[in-house]
């Protein structure tokens, strides 16, 4: 059995849900065949979010760790190529703090790439019927100060451990008038069950295009 740790995190901006945390916690109520699923929810807090993430890490003794957030206005399930080693908030998080410019580990890499089979993952999410791409950018929010947490923490302390980000779009209560897209929780936990599948078994990723001109 291939033990996995998936994150998603609380709401924020105002929102009353998460689809991230949403989805992850159905996937763990109902994992896939092979695969031990925890649920954990993050604040979403900078510093505080890592620290918490570590905490799981260490309880949970994961071969495979994949975190989730939300990134409302995307259509589909994007899974994250990159993180960069900055904090640069547009608003503020859930503590009211808001640092521009400032590293998420000091001294740390400019990036790191996902460890995650990417294009696999893409692949599997789409056959599960569920839209899907790969995302050259996690932003610079509370997201991306946990793809990067969890990116240094596996190349300094977790060598043996797979793991990476995935971004999921609104649900639709967060959009009732329907100007936005959104996939509904049951439909991106359909998503991430066919991700945890593809990145627990694929050795080598897919090697096709996912890339942007932009």
């Amino acid at each position: 059995m291939t033990r996995v740790l998936i994150t998603g995190f609380e709401p924020f901006g105002g929102e009353s849900v998460n689809p991230s945390w949403q989805a992850a916690s159905m996937v763990a109520a109902e994992p896939p065949a092979g695969l031990t699923v925890t649920a954990v929810q993050l604040p979403c807090v900078f510093g505080e979010s890592v620290v918490a993430l570590r905490r799981a890490v260490r309880e949970s003794g994961p071969d495979l760790v994949v975190c989730v957030g939300q990134a409302g206005g995307r259509p589909g399930v994007t899974v994250e190529r990159i993180a960069v080693n900055v904090d640069d908030a547009r608003i503020t998080d859930n503590a009211g703090a808001a640092p521009v410019d400032e590293p998420v580990v000091p001294g740390g890499p400019a990036a790191y790439f996902s460890t995650l089979p990417i294009k696999a993952c893409v692949a599997a999410i789409r056959e599960a019927g569920v839209p899907a791409a790969v995302s050259n950018t996690a932003g610079t929010f509370v997201c991306n100060h946990v793809a990067y947490g969890l990116a240094h923490l596996i190349a300094t302390e977790l060598p043996g451990v797979r793991g990476g980000f995935v971004h999921v779009p609104w649900a639709p209560e967060q959009v009732p008038d329907g100007t936005a897209a959104a996939l509904p929780a049951a439909t991106v936990a359909q998503g991430l069950r066919a991700l945890l599948l593809a990145a627990a078994t694929t050795a080598e990723d897919l090697r096709v295009t996912e890339g942007a001109t932009h």
